[in-house]
Parts: structure tokens; sequence; C-alpha cells
């Protein structure tokens, strides 16, 4: 049996789903997935997770309609604005996964903001992907590698991604009733255990990542070894 997840990762999928079901528009899902999201993140804290990692825009989410995108940015902001102390309160320390380049002077500077008040917290490393694609992050890294004239180890690879000192996902979990990994942490999770669900995530509960961590814990974790 398994001890209990050091490292989870989610793939927050199902807000325009949530929202169409409902007969709403999109951002109203964007909001309640964000209130998800602030719900689990406090779960996390209070179960003692050490890493929580959260897949909150793709590269490929820029396709999106331009105002759909421009909604899901706003929300952003309201969230670092209105939650940054009540995480440093949790001691809660704040990081970003992805390519910030396209993100606008404000996005930036609340980032910056928001890893520069929690950096020094000991508690929850919880890890916003933002603008983030595991294909691109790879290449990335192994440019990096190149340019630094070092032998390709996977140690020496691991340094160059953006999780860089991170310990790989024990756990992944997808809601919203889709099962694959959509370019998600690829390297990151080689023997990660995945767990998918059906429920939409503006659903998807405290209640709902235990019975996950639950399932997780009835696996038995093998990394390629004999069973």
């Amino acid at each position: 049996m398994a001890e209990k997840p050091v490292h989870i990762a989610v793939i927050m999928d199902g807000n325009g789903r949530w929202a169409e079901s409902r007969g709403l528009p999109k951002y109203k899902g964007h909001e309640a997935g964000m209130d998800a999201m602030i719900e689990i993140v406090r779960h996390a804290s209070d179960l003692g997770i050490k890493h929580l990692t959260v897949y909150a825009f793709s590269t490929e989410n820029w396709k999106r309609g331009e105002e759909e995108v421009k909604g899901i940015f706003q929300l952003l902001l309201i969230y670092v604005n209105r939650e940054l102390e009540e995480l440093h309160r949790n001691n809660v320390r704040v990081d970003v996964f992805g390519d910030w380049a396209p993100f606008s002077g404000a996005v930036r500077a609340a980032l910056n903001k928001t890893i520069e008040k929690t950096k020094g917290n000991t508690g929850l490393c919880f890890h916003i992907c933002l603008n983030y694609g595991s294909r691109a992050e790879i290449l990335r890294a192994a440019e990096a590698l190149a340019a630094r004239g070092q032998g390709f180890t996977e140690e020496a690879f691991d340094n160059c991604l953006y999780s860089a000192g991170v310990p790989d996902p024990d756990l992944l979990i997808r809601p919203g009733g889709e099962k694959r990994i959509s370019n998600f942490l690829l390297w990151q999770t080689a023997y990660s255990e995945l767990v998918f669900s059906d429920v939409l995530w503006p659903d998807f509960s405290p209640k709902e990542l235990d019975a996950a961590i639950e399932e997780y814990l009835l696996r038995k974790r093998r990394f390629g070894g004999r069973s």
C-alpha cells in the first residue's frame, strides 16, 4: 500500500461544460472553477500535502476566444489580489511553471508579488502552470542543457525543467470525464498514479480529493519493478 502522496498534480477540466450545462456563460464556469481551486488548495494544505500543481492555462488555451482568454486572466488577477494574504497566513508558497513572455505587465507584476511574498513559507508548495505545455518545457530544457555543455543525464535534465527541485507527482488527478494527460508534466509523471473522475472541476470538492487520495493509497507502486 502506498504512503500519503507528497505531490499531487491536477488537470482542472470541465469549467466550460459546467457552465454550458447550466445555461451560463463560460466565465461563470471559470469563476466556479477558481472557487473550487481555492477550496482544494486549503484542503491540501490542511492534509499536510507538500506539493500541489494545477494546470491553469496551457499553451494551447490561447486558441480559445479572445474574451474567454481575457476573462481567465482577469480571474487570475482577482485570485492573486484576493487570496494572497490568506495563502501567506497559511504558510503556502506559490510559484509558477510556464512561459511568462505573452503575459501583460499587470499579470507579471501580480505573479512576481505573490512569489516574492510567499517565497519564505514552508507549508504547501502551490505550483500554478500558466502558459505551460510539457512538450515546450522539454524542448526548453534540452536547449538549456545543450547550451551548458553538460552531459545529458536525467538529473541534469530535471534541473533544467520549470519544476527543478520539485519531486515528481505521486498522484495525477483529472476531473471532467476525459482520460488523457493533455501535454501536462509528461516527463514528471512517468511513474505517477493516475486517477480520473467524471466530476466536472467546479464540482470537485475536498471530498472528491479525499476519494482520489484513498484510491491512490490502495495502489501498489512498483516503479517498473516486479509485483
